[in-house]
């Protein structure tokens, strides 16, 4: 389970279940959000499909608490290119 909710600005909330749930907080600016996922997907969709990607790898808990959402691709190189084929076939 992985709900998004949008604080304010470019922040946002994720909570992922599991054995242990844990809670994140990440940065997702609009220029990032029209580079990952074009002009009509929106911001919780990016994150929420960006954390289906990270849980395919690790587990919820090696998750960092926080991060901006581009960050992502210094752990996973093959990220962006990944996550735009996902969004492309939603």
């Amino acid at each position: 389970m992985i709900k998004v909710h949008h604080l304010s600005g470019d922040e946002y909330e994720v909570k992922v279940g599991g054995a242990a749930q844990t809670t994140h907080r990440v940065t997702l600016r609009d220029t990032d959000r029209q580079r990952l996922g074009g002009k009509d997907v929106s911001a919780e969709r990016l994150v929420e499909e960006s954390f289906r990607f990270l849980l395919e790898r690790e587990p919820n808990t090696s998750i960092l608490s926080g991060f901006e959402l581009p960050v992502i691709r210094r752990y996973f190189p093959e990220y962006e290119g990944e996550i735009r084929k996902r969004l492309k076939q939603g």
